[in-house]
């Protein structure tokens, strides 16, 4: 009997799955259009093409990972639960007063994302907490219950919970919490404490807003999925990949939603970080290219960037501020433009446009022939060459090349062009911006970028990934064998993990040791709580702090050595802090006094055992006849030959130009590019450089 590993990533367009045999490494490959209206239903569809076409029973199957955009959508579409919200009195509007930044200050006209909680549902409640934790005012057990009960009257299902200083003591949001859940069952209830115990009042309001926010819509989609395999024979434990590129139970993931937000895009940089190691790459540029946007990661020594704090649903999607904050451990990633189900479109004063409006999978664009009418990027791809019409979705999905060119054609007449240099137009505007966003994120991180190869993956990354390898000066492009479905194989090769924290807002030379201890000691706890669920007996620790030289605004995650910490430990943290402020600013402004702001624990399990067979079996021939393909290198079409991915091995090279397509994707060679097939049947594209 086969024993599978099934990841399932749900996207805003497609659904990939990838099933590897712990035993053989036989791994199978499958995907289909995304149901947003639910997407259990677009799962079990996908695992039932995986029964018929790839005989995968249900009784193989030994374990599910799964990623989502559920919550990344119910915060964007704003189709989360009415939900209400309890804080100390006096701070009942901080969500409309912000951190008082402007992303924009040209704007006169600038727009903040509209609150998930409106003001009548925000209701102030009389308690205090001072800011080293010592209770003032303890909440009135029957002003929370009154007020609780006019909520609940306004049709609320969902309450946040976030009182002042909470981080330092959750005494009073706990005390709330156990009356609610004794007087109001059924209500869901969520605690800045339990959510994000951090310092910085606007954001944390904020995320735990959010998370009550999708938190009912959450439970009940995985409680259906979970029911969804076990009515189709998969008994099998479900794990859910979190934002920090960690697994979790559903259960957990239930109550704490909102660290789902990034689950998929987490996943695909995790399999670049896998790939990277096998082939002795442990710097790279990951970059996700799918239908609904682009996202990019920096990946250095085989490790990911992580970040605390990530910004969702913005108002504007290229202006970093416009979002909701949200204080969640995560993978660092910088959405970098779009996918290929980007609207293009001319604006009042004619300039070409591409993003942020998207056709998702549903009508989707043009050439899907499913009722989309507006141009997209994909339709551009299409029109230019780069995607076989009769081979999308490896021959399943037909694409019609007539209404790509009718939507093109409408911009064409706007902006006065061709329809090729329309369609080329689009093309370039997309990898423009998202070269320029790579630059940007490059510096404010503080690389150079142009040290790091490309790793393509998404269903239109490798597409694409050439010529932004080629505006960047990037000196190589490396696109794995099922790039499209790069992000479901990243679940398999994701550990169980939690990354916990804690506010102890201190100057380094007055920290309370003993103090400090005790709060990495109940973290600690925690974690091994959660992981325990998950199979993890003995999870394995990492600690970090957020530092600053005091007076600055923004932090550094800096390395924290195990085991009990004491005065001896000060200098060792402080040059920790040094070396990482020098690798980012590349220099010290002088011997100043450093304080930390947040104490950070990670505690994972082992990383799955991954031995797959990258190889895979397909009918079609190792060249296929040519065709004219456009290349922005010499702003014309030339005559192009096509390869079979799966009929390349090992050690075998191509000269550009040349596609070679697959299942999931194509890969696109300008005439300048040469490709070798690497042992594990990556194809690594050399790009001339100058």
């Amino acid at each position: 009997m086969a024993h599978f590993r099934l990841g399932v990533d749900v996207g805003g367009t497609f659904t990939d799955f990838v099933a590897v045999d712990a035993d053989t490494g036989q791994i199978l490959r499958e995907k289909c259009l995304t149901t947003p209206h639910d997407p259990v239903e677009g799962i079990m569809h996908g695992i039932e093409k995986l029964r018929v076409a790839k005989r995968l029973e249900a009784q193989d199957v030994r374990g599910v990972a799964h990623a989502t955009t559920l919550v990344a959508n119910l915060l964007i579409e704003r189709k989360g639960a009415p939900a209400g919200l309890l804080v100390t009195e006096g701070f009942r509007d901080l969500l409309e007063l912000g951190n008082d930044t402007r992303y924009d200050m040209y704007d006169l006209a600038i727009e903040f994302p509209t609150p998930l909680v409106p003001r009548p549902r925000r209701l102030g409640i009389r308690e205090r907490v001072d800011a080293g934790g010592a209770s003032l005012a303890r909440p009135d057990a029957r002003e929370v219950r009154r007020k609780v009960r006019q909520l609940v009257r306004d049709g609320v299902t969902s309450v946040a919970v976030c009182f002042l200083h909470s981080y330092r003591n959750p005494g009073h949001e706990q005390a709330v919490s156990a009356l609610l859940e004794k007087e109001f069952p059924g209500l869901e209830v969520s605690l800045s404490s339990t959510v994000a115990p951090e310092i910085r009042e606007y954001e944390r309001t904020v995320t735990v807003v959010a998370n009550a926010y999708v938190k009912p819509a959450v439970r009940s989609y995985l409680e259906r999925l979970e029911g969804a395999l076990r009515k189709n024979g998969i008994a099998a434990p479900i794990l859910v990949m979190l934002s920090n590129g960690g697994m979790t139970t559903p259960g957990t993931a239930a109550e704490v939603p909102i660290r789902l937000v990034e689950s998929g895009p987490a996943a695909g940089v995790l399999a670049a970080c896998y790939s990277g190691q096998r082939i002795a790459e442990p710097n790279l540029l990951a970059f996700d290219m799918g239908g609904t946007t682009a996202k990019s990661c920096f990946i250095d020594g085989g490790r990911p960037a992580f970040t605390g704090t990530f910004e969702a649903a913005r108002v504007k999607r290229q202006f970093h501020g416009s979002g909701f904050p949200l204080k969640l451990p995560s993978v660092a990633m910088i959405e970098i433009g779009a996918g290929g189900g980007s609207i293009a479109r001319v604006d009042g004063t004619g300039l070409l446009k591409v993003g942020p409006e998207s056709a998702g999978a549903s009508p989707g664009p043009a050439c899907y022939g499913l009722g989309g009418s507006n141009p997209t990027v994909t339709d551009a791809d299409l029109a230019l060459g780069y995607v076989d019409p009769e081979y999308f979705l490896g021959g399943e999905m037909q694409l019609h090349v007539n209404r790509a060119n009718d939507a093109i054609a409408r911009v064409a007449r706007a902006c006065g062009l061709a329809m090729t240099e329309a369609a080329a137009g689009i093309v370039r505007v997309v990898n423009q911006n998202m070269a320029t966003a790579i630059r940007i994120h490059a510096a404010e991180r503080g690389k150079d970028y142009r040290r790091y190869g490309l790793f393509a993956f998404g269903g239109a990354g490798p597409v694409h990934a050439y010529e932004i390898a080629r505006i960047l000066d990037l000196p190589k492009v490396i696109c794995p064998l099922g790039a499209g479905t790069n992000s479901a194989f990243g679940l398999l090769a994701a550990p169980a993990a939690v990354d916990l924290s804690r506010s102890y807002n201190v100057p380094l030379d007055d920290i309370n040791w003993p103090y400090l201890n005790q709060i990495f000691g109940r973290m600690e706890r925690e974690a091994r709580k959660i992981l325990r669920d998950a199979g993890v007996a003995e999870p394995v620790f990492s600690r970090a702090a957020e530092m600053r030289f005091i007076g600055q605004g923004f932090e550094l995650s800096v390395p924290i050595p195990g085991g009990k910490l004491g005065g001896a430990s000060a200098p060792a943290i402080k040059e920790a802090f040094c070396r990482e402020y020098r690798g980012v600013y590349h220099g010290l402004p002088g011997d100043l006094p450093v304080e930390a702001i947040t104490w950070r624990l990670r505690a994972s399990g082992p990383a799955p055992r991954l031995s797959a067979m990258a190889g895979a079996s397909t009918k079609r021939g190792g060249r296929l006849s040519g065709r004219k393909v456009y290349f922005p290198e010499i702003k014309d079409f030339i005559e192009t030959q096509v390869f079979d991915r799966y009929a390349l091995g090992p050690g075998e090279t191509i000269s550009g130009p040349a596609v070679v397509e697959e299942q999931e994707s194509t890969v696109v060679i300008g005439p300048s590019g040469r490709a070798t097939v690497d042992p594990d049947l990556n194809l690594v594209i050399e790009v001339k450089r100058g």
